[in-house]
């Protein structure tokens, strides 16, 4: 686009209104006695159907896509449309953007945003720092192909696509026959193809033409093939250099087929097999030469040489190979027996959780469709684009879109897709250590707020939006992300460099802030909001503080786990330190700069500087609360308003929150006409696909979270979910996670890890009774108590874990109620077994006596279950004081336990639901020699362990306590304050089981 329709855009993109681009306001009203489709139905309702076709709404089309070539299928009767793209057909050429001026400039530039001037600063930096052309180039549209087929009034029109097949297909009859169309594009044989059927023999007849808004030329290279040869379009002063060819050829049984002057014709076939193959010239970023002409003829050669069932089943299974990992089942309603559109429409004010599940396969079906492996990434619009001056170029906007494209690559197990983003990374790293050194006069590699096809990184559109030095960090932090989810060490190699690269740009141009002291970058912008009034350009916003703290973080934890650069490594960890920190202003708020400044725009759609809540770790509830109540307070003073990229990033922000509900609102907020187009694709307006892909991110991480260094089942979920499962789910550390819930409860979670360890793992299952075994043999893992509601596990990799409730109560178990609890086996004689001066009561002798772990032991009519825990570690529970979740209805609380070094006794206190209050004594003889007199043997053992494993035959022995209770609900018990800690030579109460019995 011109430089003024460009201004003009980031302008009205910046209000968050859209001005003119906004799309015409859409409604669907529910159709009385609708019910889903009979496909759709055995699509478990992951499909988007119609019973209309798009007409000529480009936003009411369907998707396809191989990561390569991509699709926009209308489904219309008499004039279906193809609107056709691939991946590296964009505006322009091969260049150089960086601009020679810059580090000339830059220390002026520097002074002026330390003095405050920052309007001069900008001013200075739209003069010599943006790149050359000013403005980046467009993503475009290769053309359309448009089949016309006899007029006629149809019936019984249904359309959709199949999320579970990538297959999206039209229906309908007409003069009394019954058309049948599917289309699906292949990535194992790369071509789009198309289907045409019908119910009576010779009843296929139909022309197809090629069409486009660029320079091309129609052909007919054969008798059944069409062509269209084209160029892509000049933008910003460089030429388009992309050649491009497009080639559509039918096989057809019975008929007639012909092709002339660029025209397609098919006459009385039975059915029609539709081919499409598209090649271009562009190799890389700096190589157009490519054999365009070659590989579309070859990739449609090959394709002709096979039968359609193949390359339909090869497509199938391709596909579902990767969409197949996850299933999500939040219910179903009556609801779902609406149109798509309709859904969407009515979403506000009807009850339809399986909307939240379509959403979310959604955004995995888009991802898979638009970034394989040796594609280009995804861009604003992932691969679909019907123009040549798209909304904001339809490019790669790095300080939100393309990041957020990726977020559900790793949680929702479609680790492939994300291959893309990394060879563009390495490719950056290259074209913006030109940037660096001519810009910034640095090493490293820096890329701004935006790139494209060509991989420029200098700052574009002008000082305001454009003026952002992490572009490039921010896509680094990625690369370690991965690696935390994947483990893979090879990949951490190969992209290193990319990191190191990247944090030395920042080495080598942070500087010290002249007030504060800390290092920052200067000049820089909090994404496209103003601090003052037209001034956005500042130095060290929070937002990059957070960014860099990751990108340090993370090349120092990969040059360790790769042994190299200690030097480096030191270096980062330094500078790292010398960042200014997350900070608390006067309104209660996460600071968004250096200072308490105030937001021009108090709902503006970024709200960058709570990156360090998500997706970044910085911020957690657990570990930072103070700055956890902080962000809480920024999403409160933006607002639950915003674009629809806004809107899902929002529900990550709530989802980390741990605030279900909330999240949930603002998925109902993104499913609006105002957010969501009839086809699904998000609207910023106008379309963005960052909000598909940030809203599935989003639906993750409120069943799934794994940042805070441990797998958080269920952190987020609503109660308009109260029933459902998901599976496949994937989390840090190389864990594949499944739940399920009933009335808003965990009932059953499985774990399975990539490598042996340990796992921590929170959910409110854990605070009551449960059981982790593994699924192969039943066998029960070491098991450690943390938390009320966390958990560490012992794993072995590959072998699936299941915690599921147990005992038919909530009461937590002892094991779930202390953090020391295990049962020691013959090799462990450390201090806080027993006396800790070397003898204990073994796994091994506690087996003898019939005790195992989980084992009913039954004493004066109350029933205990040893804690279910594997050998290894302290003997037991020590009494110091807890307050123990202990709840039930009976006559008598009993206890199993023992002192050491004597008899013990404290007082300890029963608390019912009522309130009331009852004191007691519990009180123990000495576990050695017993049974002693004055206590009541519960377990009585015929060896030790000493020191040295030395097992002795010696008389030891748990006791039973009982204590008479008034008949009513038990609501928790206090234990007596005996002992503080594990220690030898100190008196200690060991407590191994607690039951209320009749």
């Amino acid at each position: 686009m011109s430089d003024v329709t460009r201004r003009q855009a980031l302008k009205m993109g910046a209000a968050g209104a859209g001005g003119a681009l906004l799309p015409v306001p859409w409604t669907a009203m529910a159709r009385a006695d609708s019910v889903a489709p009979p496909q759709v139905l055995a699509a478990n309702d992951l499909a988007l159907w119609y019973d209309r076709s798009a007409g000529t709404d480009w936003l009411r089309a369907l998707p396809i896509g191989n990561g390569r070539l991509g699709a926009m299928v209308f489904g219309n009767v008499d004039a279906e449309r193809l609107q056709l793209n691939e991946d590296t057909v964009w505006a322009g050429g091969p260049h150089d953007p960086s601009n020679t001026r810059g580090l000339a400039a830059l220390p002026e530039i520097r002074r002026l945003v330390f003095a405050n001037q920052w309007t001069q600063a900008q001013n200075l930096i739209n003069q010599n720092m943006l790149g050359n052309p000013v403005g980046q180039l467009a993503y475009q549209t290769v053309g359309n192909l448009r089949l016309t087929f006899p007029s006629g009034t149809a019936s019984q029109y249904n359309r959709q696509l199949d999320l579970t097949t990538a297959i999206t297909s039209v229906s309908y009859v007409l003069n009394g026959v019954r058309y049948q169309r599917e289309v699906f594009a292949s990535a194992p044989d790369q071509v789009i193809a198309m289907r045409l059927t019908a119910d009576r023999t010779g009843s296929i007849s139909f022309t197809a033409t090629f069409d486009s808004p660029q320079r091309t030329t129609v052909s007919s290279p054969d008798g059944s093939t069409i062509g269209l040869d084209g160029v892509s379009g000049n933008q910003e002063g460089v030429t388009g250099a992309v050649r491009f060819l497009a080639l559509a050829s039918a096989v057809v049984s019975g008929g007639s087929v012909t092709s002339s002057a660029g025209t397609l014709r098919v006459t009385n076939a039975n059915s029609v097999t539709l081919l499409i193959s598209i090649g271009s010239s562009y190799v890389n970023y700096r190589n157009v030469g490519g054999d365009y002409q070659g590989i579309a003829r070859r990739h449609l050669t090959a394709a002709r040489g096979v039968a359609y069932d193949q390359l339909r089943a090869r497509h199938v299974s391709d596909y579902q190979a990767l969409f197949g990992r996850v299933n999500l089942d939040l219910g179903r309603t009556a609801a779902a027996d609406q149109p798509t559109d309709v859904r969407i429409s009515q979403h506000n004010n009807v009850n339809d959780p399986q909307f939240s599940a379509l959403l979310f396969q959604f955004g995995r079906y888009l991802l898979i469709s638009s970034s394989r492996p040796g594609t280009q990434p995804a861009n604003l619009q992932g691969i679909w684009n019907d123009s040549l001056t798209p909304a904001w170029d339809s490019k790669y906007t790095i300080n939100a879109n393309l990041p957020m494209n990726y977020w559900p690559a790793n949680t929702t197990n479609l680790s492939e897709c994300h291959a893309p983003v990394f060879d563009m990374i390495r490719d950056l790293a290259v074209s913006g250590a030109r940037t660096a050194q001519v810009q910034y006069g640095a090493g490293g590699w820096v890329t701004h707020h935006n790139t494209d096809a060509w991989r420029a990184t200098s700052v574009v559109d002008g000082a305001f939006w454009g003026m952002w030095q992490t572009g490039g960090a921010w896509l680094a932090t990625l690369i370690w992300d991965h690696y935390l989810f994947t483990g893979d060490v090879e990949f951490l190699r190969a992209n290193y460099p990319a990191m190191k690269g990247a944090a030395q740009f920042f080495l080598d141009t942070l500087v010290t802030e002249p007030t504060l002291g800390y290092l920052v970058t200067n000049p820089s912008n909090s994404p496209e909001i103003g601090h003052h009034a037209d001034a956005s350009v500042c130095a060290g916003p929070t937002m990059d503080n957070q960014i860099l703290r990751d990108l340090f973080d993370g090349c120092a934890r990969a040059s360790e786990i790769l042994n190299v650069d200690s030097t480096f490594r030191a270096q980062v960890r330094a500078t790292r330190d010398r960042l200014a920190p997350n900070r608390i202003g006067s309104r209660g708020n996460i600071m968004e700069w250096l200072y308490d400044w105030t937001e021009t725009e108090r709902t503006h759609r970024h709200i960058s500087h709570l990156y360090g809540l998500a997706p970044s770790n910085q911020i957690t509830r657990r570990g930072t609360p103070q700055l956890f109540e902080a962000a809480r307070r920024t999403l409160e003073i933006r607002g639950d308003d915003g674009t629809g990229w806004s809107l899902a990033w929002k529900i990550n922000f709530w989802a980390r929150m741990e605030e279900g509900n909330r999240a949930h609102d603002l998925i109902r907020f993104l499913a609006t006409p105002a957010r969501l187009a009839p086809n699904m694709f998000d609207l910023h307006p106008p379309f963005q696909i960052d909000g598909n892909f940030g809203a599935t991110a989003g639906v993750a991480e409120m069943l799934l979270q794994s940042h805070a260094g441990e797998l958080h089942l269920l952190p987020a979920l609503p109660a308009a979910w109260p029933t459902g499962q998901v599976s496949g789910l994937r989390a840090r550390g190389g864990y594949t996670v499944g739940v399920a819930w009933s009335s808003g409860q965990a009932t059953e979670i499985l774990v399975r890890p990539d490598r042996a360890g340990t796992v921590r793992l929170r959910s409110r299952l854990f605070t009551g009774n449960h059981s982790v075994v593994d699924v192969a043999d039943g066998s029960v893992p070491r098991t450690t108590r943390l938390a009320t509601d966390l958990v560490e596990v012992t794993v072995q990799a590959g072998r699936t874990y299941r915690v599921t409730p147990s005992g038919g109560g909530t009461t937590p178990t002892l094991e779930q109620s202390f953090t020391n609890v295990s049962t020691t086996n013959d090799t462990n004689t450390g201090a806080g077994n027993f006396d800790g001066n070397g003898a204990t009561l073994s796994a091994q002798a506690l087996a003898q006596a019939g005790v195992t772990p989980g084992a009913t032991v039954s004493r004066n009519g109350v029933n205990f279950r040893w804690p279910n825990v594997a050998p290894g570690g302290a003997d037991n529970a020590i009494a110091s004081g807890q307050s123990i979740s202990v709840t039930g209805t009976g006559r008598t609380l009993g206890f199993l336990a023992t002192g050491t070094y004597g008899a013990v006794s404290g007082t300890g206190t029963v608390v019912y639901a009522d309130g009331t209050r009852q004191s007691f004594t519990l009180s123990t003889p000495d576990w050695y020699g017993g049974p002693h007199s004055g206590g009541t043997a519960a377990v009585v053992m015929q060896y030790q362990n000493r020191p040295g494993n030395q097992r002795v035959t010696t008389p030891a022995c748990v006791y039973y306590v009982g204590v008479a209770l008034q008949n009513k609900a038990v609501a928790r018990v206090e234990l007596p304050n005996i002992s503080a800690r594990p220690a030898a030579g100190v008196p200690t109460m060991h407590v191994f089981a607690i039951a209320i019995g009749a």
